[in-house]
Formats: structure tokens, sequence, C-alpha cells
């Protein structure tokens, strides 16, 4: 079952966070930007409130929580309730996908993978970027889950965990980024994007479809 609790009763508290930790926020979208296409039609998988959508230009959302996607669409982004292992979408409806702090919510990550692929056209663009369990952060925020509202019920990845469920899917990986040296409440500047992965807390991975042409 989807984990929307907490997303219901305390959207408002979970999309201040962007607020409060701006400089973390604008690091994370300053990463994702060259990852993700500027024109074909997109899908942020787990949208929320909109938070990276609506700056990157991708066009629709799906997420299970009415809260956040009431946000979401305040902020001009097309919205949809369901869940990421079942997509209420056809076949090669997206020429790409973006899933940001999404998979350690989700039941099956190997089921939104395989759905993601399957809403994508041939070719199509998976873009990732999730918190990465072994860096110190990662590891600080998965040994205090159970005291946090939102990631009590989390589970996180490493990097290695991402790459091998993505190319498990049917996905080839394009390339890696990372930032966040610095725990969001200690930091106040925007970090630079570094490529690779192993060192920064946020991480990227970028990947195609090698679904074959119908």
């Amino acid at each position: 079952m989807p984990r929307i609790e907490p997303f219901e009763a305390h959207a408002a508290r979970y999309d201040a966070w962007f607020e409060r930790h701006q400089a973390a926020y604008v690091s994370e979208l300053l990463t994702l930007r060259p990852f993700v296409p500027l024109s074909g039609r997109g899908l942020e998988i787990g949208v929320g409130g909109g938070r990276f959508a609506a700056p990157l230009g991708v066009q629709a959302g799906i997420d299970p929580s009415a809260s956040m996607l009431a946000r979401a669409h305040a902020r001009g982004v097309e919205v949809v309730e369901g869940t990421a292992e079942h997509l209420p979408f056809a076949d090669d409806s997206f020429d790409h996908a973006l899933v940001v702090t999404t998979l350690c919510f989700v039941d099956s990550p190997a089921a939104m993978l395989a759905e993601a692929r399957r809403v994508l056209k041939p070719g199509g663009t998976l873009v990732i970027g999730f918190i990465d369990r072994d860096s110190p952060i990662g590891r600080d925020y998965d040994l205090h889950r159970e005291a946090s509202v939102f990631y009590r019920d989390a589970r996180f990845h490493s990097a290695a965990e991402v790459e091998r469920l993505v190319l498990d899917r049917g996905f080839s990986i394009r390339s890696w980024a990372q930032t966040l040296a610095r725990p969001p409440s200690e930091n106040g500047h925007i970090e630079p994007a570094r490529p690779g992965r192993d060192e920064g807390a946020f991480v990227v991975v970028q990947a195609v479809s090698d679904k074959p042409a119908r």
C-alpha cells in the first residue's frame, strides 16, 4: 500500500522543507537539470507538490496523495492520482520520466521501473534522483528515520542497488551526477553538481529504455 498518510496529513510541512533548505533544493535542481530533456512529453512519478516537475518543465505528474497533487496542480503540473507500480497510462505515452526521492517510498521499485519502461517510448529517458544510503547523510537519514514523520517507513537504496535495479528492468545507464556533501541543515550555500557517484548524498542517474521500437 502506498505510504500516503504523512503526506496527506502534513502536506504543508513537507512542502515547506524546500523553503527552509533552499540551498539544498536548488543544488538538487541544478544537478537534475542537465539530464531532464528540454523537449518531448514528460512524466514525474511521485510528483508530490510539483517542486521538481514544475521548474524542470515536466508536464505531467502522478502521486497517490491528493493533498500533494493539489499543490502540484497549483504549480501548473497536469496531475493524476495513482501509484508508481500501476501507472494509468498507455504504452509509449511519454518521451521521458522523472523520479525524485520517490524510490525509497514505493512498495516495489522493480515494479515501478517496469511500469516506467512500459509508458516510455522506445529510447525514452529515465532520470532518477535519490538519497544514497551509503553516503554520510544517507546513513544518518537511515539511522534516524524512525523519528521522522515522512521517512519512518522509507527504504533507502545505495547507488549500486539503484544501478542494478535500473539495468535489470531494461534500461542502459548514460550518466551519473551528485551533490550535497554536507547536510541541508548545515549548509546555506548552493553546492555544484559533480560527475559520478559515491561522494554526494543526492545522486542522479540518467538511463535510456532499451525497449525495441514496435
